[in-house]
């Protein structure tokens, strides 16, 4: 029994792949990665997942109510994604969503994939220029890129893996469990690292600049937010780097990308 249990998991290891999932772009963010499952596995329980919450919101009348406000983002996501390239060539082509949900929450996200949401709270309680919401959407589209969620889904099943081999060995009960509610974890419960955030960082703020947008406002965003709900921070802050780490690695790397963005800004 031992045996067979041994075998079972040295061949869900095997199938682990160690790869660098982005270009370093010009903010050089380079890292392996060591993922058990796939990218497609993954993206299509994001989609799922996806459907799940604007289903959710349309029920309750959030999703998408200003026509205006939904416009200004998709607009600025229009000008972000076909920069995706410069990190991976696949990327232009998901298929990519973005929506606008009534919340008071100052809050955005973007799952496996490239399918984004951002929160009303986020722009009208920061008010928020089309400069910050870039800088917020280069973020969270950077998560994306990285396919932290794929990373941090694997680094679950591995503990997963682990879990069902002493379960079988003390003969304990077992199951498996649902991908979609994994990302979903991953995108509203559970933290990022800081080393996840601050690859977003960097490859956000590059991803702005060669957007035409004003990598700089970053910094200025990280300001307002970090102002923001008194001494509780607003959950797009609850698990990012310590705010001086983070300004100062925000204000290296945008002077780094100044040039794409002084040449982004001679194009339009």
């Amino acid at each position: 029994m031992l045996k067979k249990i041994l075998v079972a998991l040295l061949v869900s290891l095997a199938g682990c792949q160690s790869v660098n999932t982005t270009q370093p772009g010009a903010v050089g963010v380079e890292r392996k990665q060591n993922m058990l499952v796939s990218s497609d596995s993954v993206n299509r329980s994001a989609a799922k997942a996806y459907a799940q919450v604007l289903a959710e919101a349309r029920k309750k009348g959030q999703l998408n109510r200003d026509a205006a406000q939904l416009q200004r983002v998709r607009a600025i996501a229009g000008r972000l994604i076909p920069q995706t390239g410069a990190f991976r060539a696949d990327a232009p082509g998901w298929s990519w969503e973005v929506n606008v949900i009534t919340s008071k929450d100052v809050n955005a996200w973007c799952m496996p994939g490239g399918k984004i949401a951002f929160y009303t709270g986020l722009i009208e309680r920061l008010q928020a220029t089309d400069e910050e919401i870039a800088a917020v959407m280069g973020h969270e589209i950077a998560h994306a890129l990285r396919e932290h969620g794929r990373e941090r889904a694997s680094q679950a099943m591995a503990q997963g893996i682990g879990i069902s081999v002493v379960g079988a060995l003390l003969r304990l009960p077992g199951g498996a469990r649902d991908l979609t509610q994994t990302v979903l974890d991953l995108t509203f419960n559970l933290p990022n690292s800081r080393t996840d955030e601050m690859e977003a960082d960097r490859i956000g703020v590059e991803l702005a600049a060669r957007g035409g947008f004003d990598p700089r406002a970053a910094v200025t965003l990280w300001e307002k937010m970090s102002k923001t709900g008194g001494s509780q921070p607003p959950q797009f802050l609850s698990t990012h780097p310590s705010h001086a780490s983070r300004i100062s690695d925000l204000r290296g790397n945008a002077e780094k990308v100044m040039p794409l963005y002084e040449a982004a800004r001679a194009k339009r």
